[in-house]
C-alpha cells in the first residue's frame, strides 16, 4: 500500500447524514472506490460535476466500484443530499484532514476573485446553469479539492489534484484509470456563453 493511502487511510470522517464515523481505509477494503473531494457543497461548479460523475455510477454498479463524495464543510449538505445529483456515498471531513494529507491547495484571497472571471469555470457554471443546477455563498471559498481512485486493497490509480475550481478529470479517464473499458452517454458540451454573475464561487 503506498505511504500517502496509509497516512488517509488512518483518518476518520463522517457518513451524512447518520453522522456514523469511519476510517477512511473501509472505503477500497472491499471494492476500488472513487472518491470526489468537493470544494463545498454549495458551489454549483462542484454540483455540476458530482452529477457529472454520477452518470456513471451504472458502470461502477457492474464493476464494484464504490463512489463517494468528500466535501471539508458542512454547509450546503443538506441542499446538496435534498438535490439528488450525487449517486454515491456522501462524507465530511470536518478536519480537513484528508485534504491538508493529500496536500490540496487552497485559492489566495485574490486567486478566488480571479477565478470569477476564468473562462473555464464561467462555461462549466452556464452548463450547470442550463441543467437547472443553482448554489450559494456560504462556506470556504478557497479550498481546492480532487479525485482519488484507488484498487480493492489500497493501489493509488489515480490521484488527481485542482489547480482551479474548474479542473476535474474527464469521465472516461476515471473508467481508464479502473481498467473498464465500457461505453456511455456523456454530457452534452454545448457552446456557451457566460458571464461572471454566472458563476458563484
Amino acid at each position: 500500500m503506498s505511504e500517502i493511502l496509509q497516512t488517509i487511510g488512518e483518518n476518520q470522517v463522517k457518513h451524512f447524514p447518520t453522522g456514523e464515523e469511519v476510517q477512511l481505509k473501509s472505503f477500497w477494503a472491499d471494492n476500488d472506490v472513487v472518491i470526489y473531494f468537493l470544494r463545498r457543497y454549495g458551489c454549483p461548479v462542484c454540483r455540476w460535476l458530482a452529477k457529472n460523475v454520477s452518470r456513471l455510477q451504472p458502470i461502477f454498479d457492474s464493476n464494484n466500484v464504490k463512489l463517494v463524495g468528500m466535501s471539508p464543510q458542512t454547509q450546503g449538505s443538506d441542499e446538496f443530499l435534498k438535490s439528488k445529483l450525487f449517486s454515491g456515498e456522501l462524507y465530511i471531513d470536518e478536519k480537513k484532514k484528508c485534504y491538508k494529507d493529500l496536500e490540496y491547495q487552497q485559492y489566495s484571497f485574490f486567486g478566488a476573485l480571479m477565478a470569477l472571471k476564468d473562462k473555464d469555470t464561467q462555461f462549466l457554471s452556464q452548463k450547470a446553469k442550463e441543467e437547472g443546477i443553482s448554489g450559494d455563498i456560504r462556506g470556504d471559498w478557497y479550498q481546492m479539492g480532487g479525485l482519488l481512485v484507488i484498487r480493492k486493497g489500497g493501489e493509488v490509480l489515480l490521484n488527481f489534484k485542482q489547480q482551479k475550481g474548474s479542473d476535474h478529470v474527464e469521465n472516461p479517464e476515471i473508467l481508464k484509470a479502473l481498467g473498464i473499458d465500457a461505453a456511455f452517454e456523456e454530457a452534452s458540451d454545448k457552446p456557451a456563453e457566460c458571464d461572471a454573475a454566472a458563476c458563484s464561487m
